[in-house]
């Protein structure tokens, strides 16, 4: 540009000295006129070359400015969280075990089959039971026979007071013994204790079982939790009510909740704290041992923010940042000392050194030097 400029500016003069030229004749007064003409000419086009010069080399210095962005600050919430994995637990998930052993006789559900509490699962053969039971009713039936006839003779003051106990002796202890016998019974009759669904049955018809083996799993899903391992160091912020961020990354679902107990003993092998988190799973989708990524809220604050990219450290560890200030016509930068509280998902929290008017050099902030001329893009 600067060439192109020069070449017409040769041109025209070279021009105008051959129009000139063709034009020189007459007396030594007009030669004198001339002559002051063309010297005239001559300074008016120095004149012009210099304007023209510095014009251009005004362009060439502009030409080497950076080319920057700019953003302002922010004032907003400031919020900071803390990274960690859960496992969901549930209350209600438990493995039912019989309470004296016995053959299955009869498994009366299925898995994934909805019961409800009270509900009979699998019936144990309880046959030598009733057996036994019908033998003491027969044996009971004279008991109280005899039992009845005695207390007659007692009431008349006829027999020994002997008899008469020995009789109520015998009738109650059958009673007693038929009492047993119907509650063995009843624990031959596997039942929920609780509504839920038939995740698990274990054992097939025919087979023996006892109260060492598990027979069914029963789960409830309407209420779980999350239980997660703190690290002591955050035992000050993590507080009962905080916020927590939960995403199940295998069901592709994301909920918020907050803290709803904090464990009061530190595990000494890992030096960590309990905490469980209370979850709603209307659907059932959110399953015992699912893994959770959650994030809780252990900071928050209103405050200034910027992008954590725009801060650089100095030779003495100074955070800094280069702010934009009017310069006559041009924009210039200048390095800010800058102090950050907090930093978090890219942000960061600066409680001294930028005010919200301040204007900050975003893209091109890592190749601008302190006191730079620069020139600001969209």
């Amino acid at each position: 540009m600067k060439k192109s400029i020069i070449y017409i500016f040769i041109f025209l003069v070279i021009f105008s000295c051959k129009k000139e030229e063709d034009q020189i004749s007459g007396s030594l007064e007009e030669l004198q006129g001339q002559k002051t003409s063309v010297i005239n000419q001559i300074d008016s086009l120095n004149n012009v070359l210099k304007n023209i010069e510095m014009l251009i080399s005004k362009d060439d210095i502009k030409s080497n400015y950076q080319f920057v962005t700019i953003i302002n600050p922010e004032k907003d919430d400031f919020k900071h969280y803390i990274e960690i994995q859960g496992v969901v637990k549930a209350d209600k998930n438990i493995e039912i075990r019989p309470e004296i052993g016995g053959t299955i006789k009869n498994i009366h559900v299925k898995e994934g089959q909805k019961v409800g509490r009270g509900q009979v699962l699998i019936h144990l053969d309880d046959s030598s039971i009733q057996d036994n039971i019908a033998e003491l009713n027969t044996q009971l039936n004279l008991a109280k026979t005899t039992f009845e006839r005695q207390q007659r003779l007692w009431d008349q003051k006829i027999g020994s007071e002997m008899q008469y106990l020995q009789a109520k002796t015998q009738f109650e202890s059958l009673k007693n013994n038929k009492t047993a016998l119907i509650n063995q019974a009843a624990k031959m009759k596997i039942k929920a204790p609780f509504s839920g669904i038939i995740d698990e049955i274990f054992p097939k018809n025919g087979e023996l079982v006892s109260p060492q083996l598990a027979v069914v799993r029963l789960v409830n899903l309407d209420k779980v939790y999350l239980e997660a391992d703190v690290t002591e160091t955050y035992l000050p912020y993590i507080k009962k009510g905080n916020e927590a961020l939960i995403n199940f990354p295998s069901i592709h679902t994301k909920m918020k909740s907050e803290i709803a107990q904090v464990g009061n003993v530190i595990n000494p092998n890992n030096r960590s704290f309990k905490t469980k988190i209370n979850l709603e799973n209307k659907n059932n989708l959110i399953k015992p041992n699912l893994l959770a990524d959650i994030k809780i809220k252990d900071f928050a604050e209103n405050g200034i923010i910027i992008p954590t990219s725009l801060i650089q450290k100095d030779k003495d560890d100074n955070s800094f940042v280069f702010l934009v200030h009017n310069n006559n016509a041009d924009f210039k930068v200048s390095k800010k000392i800058i102090t950050v509280s907090k930093e978090y998902d890219q942000k960061s929290l600066i409680t001294e050194g930028l005010k919200i008017s301040d204007t900050i050099v975003n893209k091109g902030s890592r190749i601008v030097k302190d006191g730079e001329l620069i020139k600001i893009i969209n």
